[in-house]
Parts: C-alpha cells; sequence; structure tokens
C-alpha cells in the first residue's frame, strides 16, 4: 500500500496517479481499476484522489463516490501496513473474538476503524469471513488465522511489529 506523506512524496503519488488515469482514459469500465491503483499508490482513497480521478476519467465525482463507498475493498481512511479484520460473526464471538478486540484496545490503543499512531496497524471488525469452524477467525493483509486465544494472537501481534 501506498504511504501517508506531504509535500514532494505527494506530488510524486499525484503524477504517478496521472500516468494510470492516462493509461485508462477512454476505456470502459475504468473506474475500478483506476480506483484499485490509486489504493495502492495512496494507501486510500481521499477526497482529492476521488476528485482527480473524476476529473481525469470525465466522471461526475458522486459517481466515484458511489463506488468507492459501495465495495467494501476500497477506503476512505488510511489502513496500517498491516490491516487486521476480526470476525464477529457468531461462531467467532461466541468463540472469543471480541476477547481479541479487546485485548487489541488495551494493549495497542487499536479500536475498530482505527489505526495504530505508529502506523503499523489498522482494525476493522467483520462478518462472517466464511470460516466458522476455525471460530474465532482474524485476518490479516491476506492471512487467515484461526482457532485464535488472546496469547496466540498476541504472540501473531508481536511477529508482525517486527515485519
Amino acid at each position: 500500500m501506498g504511504e501517508n506523506c506531504e509535500g514532494q512524496c505527494r506530488q510524486t503519488q499525484f503524477a504517478e496517479l496521472d500516468k494510470v488515469i492516462e493509461e485508462y482514459r477512454g476505456t470502459p469500465g475504468a473506474l475500478i481499476p483506476v480506483l484499485h491503483k490509486a489504493q495502492e499508490i495512496f494507501g486510500y482513497l481521499p477526497e482529492e484522489v476521488q476528485y482527480r480521478i473524476s476529473q481525469g476519467l470525465g466522471l461526475p465525482l458522486a459517481d466515484v463516490y458511489g463506488v468507492v463507498t459501495f465495495y467494501s475493498r476500497f477506503t476512505l481512511v488510511p489502513k496500517g501496513k498491516h490491516d487486521i479484520g476480526v470476525c464477529l460473526g457468531t461462531a467467532c464471538y461466541v468463540k472469543g473474538a471480541g476477547e481479541l478486540v479487546g485485548w487489541l484496545d488495551k494493549e495497542l490503543g487499536l479500536k475498530p476503524g482505527g489505526i495504530t499512531r505508529d502506523g503499523l496497524f489498522s482494525l476493522e471488525t467483520t462478518r462472517c469471513v466464511g470460516a466458522c469452524g476455525m471460530a474465532p477467525v482474524v485476518t490479516i493483509g491476506e492471512e487467515v488465522k484461526g482457532r485464535l486465544t488472546v496469547e496466540q494472537f498476541s504472540e501473531i501481534i508481536r511477529e508482525y511489529q517486527q515485519k
């Protein structure tokens, strides 16, 4: 994912976005691939990025925003280097997922929808990832971890702190 930055770094990100927009301009169905690339560049899709895409592709800003907010893979807020998803579906909750969320809050000050001060972790709660037999289930990036106790989860988080 992209990095949060200011000044020259931000200009470089917008220059990269402009190249992507130019590559896709005039291509039917270009919006979603451009949004994916933009999110890779910036790490999220703030309003100024959506505006640049709408102008570059000749689409209303409302259309761009509508797609961004419809698809769960797009985000309007920065994500951490390691994005954690804790399933709070029934099976996971009964098996202790709430305790995992509580541990993240207590140990890292990380609440659902938030990001740690160092930008290392972000947290989303989800509903059923389709792995109920492995409850409680956590995703970290694309990795799925199951049958976790708080102790096992804390060890996994400590490993990710070293990455």
